[in-house]
C-alpha cells in the first residue's frame, strides 16, 4: 500500500472512531500533500510526501519551542500531537552507527576534504536520509567530520 492510500485510510478510520484532534491532523497533511500537487501539477510519490511530512514536522517542532517559551503549553500539547501524528508516517529512522557510516561512504564517494565540500556531501545523503534523520544534526556531524 502506498503511503497515500494509508494516510487516506487512517483519515477514514479517524473519522469513524470520532478522533477529532487525530482527524484534524491527518487532514492537515492532507491539505499540503494537495497544495504541493497543485503547485507542481504532478502526483506525489511515496519520497514526495515524506519531504511534506518531513517538512511539516519541522514546523511543529519550531512552534512547540515558540509556544513553550511564550508559556502556551496548551498550544504546545497540541503541536506535540500533531508531530506524534506526522511521525508516524515516517520510515525508521537510521540509528547513529548507520548515519556515521552512510557520511563516510558520502565523503569518500563525493572526495571531499574540507568544508568547502560539504555541499556535495549533503547533496548525496539527503536522499538517502529524507525522514528518516534530524537533517540539522547530520550537517553537523558532517562538519565535524570534514573539519579533522
Amino acid at each position: 500500500m502506498s503511503l497515500k492510500a494509508r494516510i487516506q485510510e487512517d483519515m477514514k478510520s479517524a473519522m469513524k472512531a470520532r478522533e477529532s484532534d487525530r482527524l484534524s491532523a491527518i487532514r492537515l497533511l492532507m491539505a499540503a500533500m494537495k497544495q504541493k500537487e497543485v503547485d507542481e501539477r504532478l502526483e506525489l510519490d511515496d519520497a514526495a510526501i515524506i519531504a511534506v511530512i518531513d517538512k511539516m514536522i519541522k514546523q511543529r517542532r519550531d512552534s512547540i519551542s515558540q509556544y513553550e517559551n511564550a508559556g502556551r503549553n496548551d498550544l504546545a500539547g497540541k503541536e506535540r500531537f500533531e508531530l506524534d501524528v506526522l511521525s508516524a508516517y515516517l520510515p525508521q529512522p537510521l540509528s547513529e552507527a548507520e548515519i556515521d557510516a552512510l557520511i563516510e561512504s558520502a565523503v569518500a564517494q563525493s572526495g571531499a576534504a574540507s568544508m568547502q565540500d560539504m555541499g556535495k556531501v549533503m547533496g548525496l545523503l539527503k536522499p538517502q536520509m529524507a525522514g528518516r534523520a534530524d537533517m540539522g544534526a547530520v550537517s553537523a556531524r558532517i562538519k565535524a567530520r570534514l573539519a579533522r
